[in-house]
């Protein structure tokens, strides 16, 4: 079947902290799936899904929800049990890259360097006392540190930690979007984010993208208002450094199970030494989202990727 003649649902919205994102992505998917001639229609995920999914299934299911309802596995399964195919990763994988504890463990285990962390539930955080808690951690991983939720994106809930009494703040500013705090060691260095595609050829990295927030975290205001974040595509790394985070982020996407299309975000050092930070199954697709930059700057038409992977999406139906 040709994918000018494949009906595609697009899933957009849901009810995680970052629905408007979702609703922003899910609009330009629409726009670029159109302009490819495909006939692409949105819906949020809610109690009406499975009805339609039932009474009308489409041929595959580009999913541009962002937060748990997209990435923590739970929707791809539902989606398996329909026998609806879908871009992206299986739920198990999608699940494994959700929690950063977990998917960090798996990369250390794959030899990708990630850095030193420790994951830190609330509840932990209480019984074993917060001050000797806090103490340890910034004895044993050292100063700066980077909080952020364990599970969760679009730099929720993030924050850098620059002298020790700015940590409990920290914390308590995590734990209001997660139960769970990631606390690692903070890499100074450029802040770069590799899209990996695979459009039948095997997993490639698309040019990195170069983040320059100006306030020097690159958490959600600076994510998504205009004027508080440079980006540079592709990356300023010499050619060394570039071909070292290609191979990286395609070493990350292979070592955590993924497939179709995923970001990878990493500080690569002074060294020019690239370091995983976490791994994005259902990456952004706004005006100021980085896979549609890379994108652009590898080439490549946007709507015609995306095409391409429903394309493949829709083949895999059972």
């Amino acid at each position: 079947m040709s994918s000018t003649d494949l009906r595609v649902l697009v899933l957009a919205g849901g009810l995680s902290y970052e629905r408007d994102v979702s609703l922003k992505s899910g609009r330009r998917v629409i726009d670029a799936l159109r302009a490819a001639g495909i006939d692409a229609q949105q819906r949020d995920a809610d109690v009406s899904l499975l009805p339609a999914l039932r009474s009308d299934p489409p041929d595959a299911v580009v999913i541009a929800l962002h937060g748990a309802t997209g990435e923590d596995g739970s929707l791809r399964g539902v989606l398996d049990l329909c026998d609806v195919p879908y871009v992206g990763c299986d739920a198990l994988a999608s699940r494994l890259a959700w929690d950063k504890p977990s998917a960090k463990a798996v990369l250390r285990e794959a030899g990708i360097p990630t850095p030193d962390w420790v994951a830190l539930p609330h509840d932990r955080f209480s019984e074993l006392g917060a001050v000797a808690v806090l103490e340890r951690i910034a004895s044993r991983l050292g100063l700066p540190l980077m909080v952020k939720p364990a599970q969760g994106g679009s730099g929720l809930g993030a924050a850098v930690v620059r002298d020790e009494s700015s940590l409990p703040a920290a914390m308590v500013g995590c734990f209001a979007y997660d139960s769970t705090a990631l606390v690692e060691r903070y890499v100074t260095g450029m802040d770069v984010a590799v899209t990996v595609i695979d459009l039948g050829d095997g997993p490639q990295a698309l040019p990195a993208v170069e983040i320059v927030p100006r306030n020097g975290v690159y958490d959600y205001a600076a994510r998504y208002t205009a004027g508080l974040t440079t980006w540079h595509t592709p990356a300023r790394l010499d050619a060394s450094a570039a071909a070292v985070v290609a191979e990286t982020a395609v070493a990350a996407h292979n070592a955590l199970g993924l497939r179709d299309l995923s970001r990878v975000d990493m500080i690569v050092d002074g060294s020019g030494a690239p370091h995983v930070l976490e791994v994005n199954v259902a990456p952004g697709m706004t005006e100021t989202s980085l896979m549609p930059m890379a994108i652009q700057a590898a080439g490549l038409d946007f709507g015609k990727v995306l095409a391409a992977m429903v394309s493949r999406s829709a083949g895999r139906a059972s």
